[in-house]
């Protein structure tokens, strides 16, 4: 549907918070853990689109290894959808990996799947969608 945000890996939230705030001319609206994920976020909304920023909350989880490897710096780009898991079953069976097989809980109250980079030219590409109250 749009780019829903861009994930950026940094290495401390606050001081990251403090140079987007400036950088963007805007306030961080939200600031999340998300213990599933094993990251803290913090999130600033540019126009449409959203910019998440993520820092790792165990030294030996996703965002940390990434971190260690590449540095900080853009971390995944993130698609809105209408119905995740239609869109799921369709990518999987035009051969994309899928690193979960069912949406999982992710920040800022999304439903989030994520395709492995090796299927999509080497960007970690997210598939979001909103949780409704039940």
């Amino acid at each position: 549907m749009k780019v829903e945000h861009i994930g950026i890996a940094v290495n401390n939230l606050a001081a990251s918070i403090r140079l987007y705030e400036k950088l963007l001319g805007s306030p961080c609206y939200k600031t999340e853990s998300v213990v599933s994920e094993q990251v803290n976020t913090a999130f600033f909304r540019q126009g449409e689109t959203k910019i998440e920023l993520l820092e790792s909350a165990d030294p030996g989880g996703v965002i940390a290894r990434f971190l260690e490897k590449r540095g900080e710096g853009i971390h995944h780009i993130a698609f809105e959808v209408g119905d995740i898991e239609a869109e799921m079953s369709r990518l999987s069976a035009e051969g994309f990996a899928l690193l979960s097989s069912s949406p999982r809980p992710g920040a800022d109250n999304k439903w989030v799947c994520f395709l492995h980079p090796r299927d999509t030219g080497g960007i970690l590409v997210e598939l979001c969608m909103e949780r409704k109250e039940s």
